[in-house]
């Protein structure tokens, strides 16, 4: 249970329940899901029938309608217990955002159900070609009479080796367009990710469709929309999702850290006695509570439809990000060699983290978006 503070609300009565299911579903398997790079796919389809997996979708459409505050405690809470079933999290939390962002009410009717229904889905934007650069994508899909043909080959798709659906950003009609495509259709090849640094569980995968047709009405909203804003719609949940685990990748870190500090006996007195180590102890914690701000913010915006809700995302993105990738290594350098073994929890943080600090908007993009904002704002 994460810590509560004077001034917060109550938990959710839902959430405390998630924070449970999460508990009783890793069941202290995180190390081995990490070195065997496979989640099993009955925890998976059980966390997405509990609608652990997309929490924000709305009560009458079968989820657990939760609030970003609330859906990101309980990201967090998932990123403190396995960073690549929060980030499976993250995959289907952008994928059901997206539908419900674009979808007409039939297609959400009939789609949205689905998600909180054990049925996974991963997103897929990034091409070996255009990460940052959105504008470079190649995939096209293409309007055929009463169908839609889908070409092009995608990258590093979270979670496609698990899934169902597949949410595909490409080219169309002068524009760009959003398409469902089930992972079986004819055309689809899902070639997993070997060896991803971080994550390795997560179900990472390059996919290529060649031609794949499919009924008309797969297709989210109108072709011909601006791409940029197509993929800025994944990107923002995606992004605040990121920071509040990143936020629990810090509390693992955090409590890792301070449990070894205070068992470790090192010339006559406990660790966490020397003061260079409790600086690093200090710093953890530091780092925690930053990060779990920035978050509680950007969710705060969120929740009020705030005009500052993109700009606290992006900032709660880097900040939490950073704070995690500085945050791994400390704890893995208070550890020592404890924790430098393969799939220990410091060792699986101080890999993650570094991953965080590169996907939904790399350091660098975030930089540049924030320094656009101070000048757009100076006075």
């Amino acid at each position: 249970m994460p810590d509560r503070h004077v001034g917060d609300p109550a938990p959710d009565d839902r959430l405390t329940e998630g924070f449970a299911l999460l508990d009783s579903l890793v069941d202290g398997r995180a190390e081995q899901w990490d070195l065997s790079g496979e989640i099993p796919l009955e925890v998976l389809r059980t966390a997405g029938e509990k609608g652990l997996l997309c929490a924000q979708v709305a009560g009458e459409l079968g989820g657990l309608g939760l609030s970003s505050r609330d859906n990101g405690e309980l990201t967090a809470y998932a990123g403190s217990l396995c960073s690549s079933l929060r980030s499976v999290m993250t995959s289907q939390g952008m994928a059901a955002w997206t539908i419900q962002r674009l979808a007409n009410p039939d297609q959400s009717a009939a789609l949205l159900p689905e998600l909180v229904g054990g049925r996974l889905a991963a997103v897929g934007f990034s091409e070996s070609g255009a990460g940052s650069d959105v504008t470079a994508m190649t995939t096209t899909i293409e309007v055929s009479g009463d169908s839609v043909v889908v070409t092009g080959h995608k990258v590093w798709m979270t979670a496609a080796h698990y899934a169902d659906l597949l949410v595909v950003f490409g080219q169309c009609e002068g524009g760009a367009a959003v398409v469902v495509v089930p992972a079986s259709a004819p055309g689809v090849h899902v070639e997993r990710v070997a060896d991803p640094l971080g994550c390795r569980a997560a179900g990472h995968a390059n996919v290529r469709f060649d031609s794949v047709r499919l009924p008309l009405s797969s297709l989210l909203g109108t072709p011909g929309m601006p791409l940029p804003l197509l993929v800025t719609t994944a990107l923002a949940y995606g992004r605040i999702s990121v920071a509040w685990g990143c936020v629990g990748i810090l509390r693992a870190c955090r409590n890792a850290a301070a449990r070894h500090a205070a068992s470790r006996v090192q010339s006559g007195k406990p660790l966490h006695e020397h003061q260079l180590v409790a600086g690093h102890l200090a710093d953890l914690y530091a780092a925690e509570q930053v990060a779990a701000q920035a978050c509680a913010h950007a969710s705060a915006c969120w929740d009020a439809g705030s005009p500052d809700q993109v700009v606290a995302t992006v900032l709660a993105k880097h900040v939490s990000a950073g704070h995690a990738a500085r945050g791994a290594a400390a704890a893995v350098q208070v550890l020592a060699s404890a924790g430098a073994r393969d799939g220990h929890v410091v060792a699986r943080a101080y890999r993650d983290a570094k991953l965080m600090e590169i996907i939904e908007g790399s350091n660098e993009i975030c930089q540049l978006i924030l320094a656009q904002h101070a000048v757009a704002t100076a006075q």
